[in-house]
């Protein structure tokens, strides 16, 4: 990989009501990482407490299970994600909850940014579809597709 190939980086903020950390999403995590679709940069937990101070939480046995959940991320950092992002997002949860901080690149874009770059284009805007924008507008789509339609010919037909 060259200095070139670094595709674009994103960072997701999960709230875990209750601090509650089941694990379910590691798996899926672990699986990106693996098949080198994403690489993590940063990777922190915080919950807030009752008083709602931050505390930070190890990357360890996050759902109590005796296992090393998160090891394989132990002393990811990369600098992008300091202290003041990690209070920053834990004020957006309720006392009690818990956030997690992902800073990750997008692996798979890489190789098509470098061959944009080569060919003199350059990226000049990026952006996120919240996905409620993306659930609504498809299930709008396939309302649209299974409702039946009436023509105006359709009507004029059935009348006579």
């Amino acid at each position: 990989m060259t200095e070139l190939d670094v595709g674009p980086i994103d960072y997701l903020a999960v709230e875990f009501p209750g601090s509650r950390m089941q694990g379910k999403g590691l798996a899926a995590l672990l699986d990106l990482v693996e098949r080198g679709i994403i690489r993590i940069l940063d990777l922190r937990v915080a919950r807030r407490t009752e008083e709602g101070d931050v505390v930070a939480v190890a990357l360890t046995d996050l759902d109590h299970d005796g296992s090393l959940d998160l090891a394989v991320f132990e002393g990811v950092g990369s600098g992008l994600l300091d202290d003041e992002d990690l209070a920053q997002s834990v004020a957006l949860v309720a006392p009690g909850d818990a956030v997690g901080l992902i800073v990750y690149e997008n692996t798979w874009a890489g190789p098509f940014v470098t061959a944009m770059r080569e060919a003199g284009a350059q990226v000049i805007a990026t952006g996120r579809i919240p996905v409620e924008d993306v659930v609504a507008a498809l299930d709008a789509l396939e309302a649209e597709q299974t409702s039946p339609s009436t023509t105006p010919a359709q009507t004029q037909e059935g009348m006579t």
